[in-house]
């Protein structure tokens, strides 16, 4: 089992996989982090100082490392990383792809002042602006998050029932 989380960015791509690589017991990678560390430097530094095609670049060779790694585990990809070049196909021949669909309103309901701060594209937003930004942004990436295997609506479900159907909709489409 390859498992790739995608979703707009605060959707709990990172904390949900967590959670499912535990109960799996597998292992768990957050490409946004993998990506910090070999940098050395925050997303929002390498997006300002080597530029958003640089970035892309990074979460796609970490894509095709992951299609060559052993093994079964839980990938959560950064939200932007499902809608460069052919990411998205190139993740469901690797694996399975999870579309964690939230809302606009329900992300930004869950976005701490630092989860806002640590993203470059919503620093400065108040609520409305936020809340306007993402609805925007989520309609122009839902084209490429509607391309996964499975699209889960998560706004009804705790992290545990989510976590739960989530394994269970994967051992359904191996």
């Amino acid at each position: 089992m390859k498992l790739f989380l995608i979703g707009y960015m605060g959707c709990g791509k990172s904390s949900l996989g967590r959670k499912i690589a535990k109960a799996a017991g597998v292992e768990f990678y957050d490409m946004d982090s993998m990506i910090e560390q070999r940098e050395g430097a925050t997303i929002s530094d390498i997006f300002h100082f080597a530029g958003e095609q640089y970035f892309r670049e990074k979460e796609r060779a970490l894509i095709e490392e992951f299609g060559s790694m052993d093994g079964s585990m839980v990938i959560s990809t950064g939200g932007g990383a499902p809608t460069w070049e052919d990411n998205m196909e190139r993740m469901n021949q690797i694996g399975t792809s999870v579309y964690l669909r939230r809302t606009a309103v329900q992300i930004a309901s869950r976005l701490s002042p630092h989860g806002r701060q640590k993203r470059p594209k919503l620093r400065g937003l108040n609520d409305e602006e936020l809340v306007a930004f993402m609805t925007e942004n989520m309609a122009e990436r839902e084209p490429f998050y509607s391309l996964a295997t499975i699209t889960l609506d998560c706004a009804e479900m705790s992290d545990e029932q989510l976590v739960e159907r989530i394994l269970e909709l994967v051992k359904e489409n191996e």
